[in-house]
């Protein structure tokens, strides 16, 4: 069964297209198959960086921060010979 398509035309710069022709080539695949994995790598990495930004918030909203001047005595420390363990909320 082949899932329902659309296509979906983009202007990239020529240096981009022509790394993706190269990729598609080494990889002996089409564009539109070189095309269609970038694509679906990127939504997926901003849907996971948006997920993590509302778990984030929702960690605020719940009070569970930590103090910045904990964070970077902590992040100072690790450059020393007995740095601090990380800090938690």
């Amino acid at each position: 069964m082949t899932a329902e398509t659309k296509v979906l035309t983009a202007h990239v710069p020529l240096s981009l297209a022509e790394k993706v022709e190269a990729m598609a080539s080494r990889l002996e695949r089409s564009r539109g198959w070189v095309v269609k994995q970038a694509l679906a790598a990127w939504v997926d990495q901003e849907e996971e960086r948006h997920r993590m930004t509302l778990e984030a918030l929702a960690d605020v909203d719940a009070g569970q921060v930590i103090d910045h001047q904990a964070i970077k005595a902590w992040a100072d420390s690790l450059a020393t010979d007995a740095p601090l363990p990380p800090p938690k909320p």
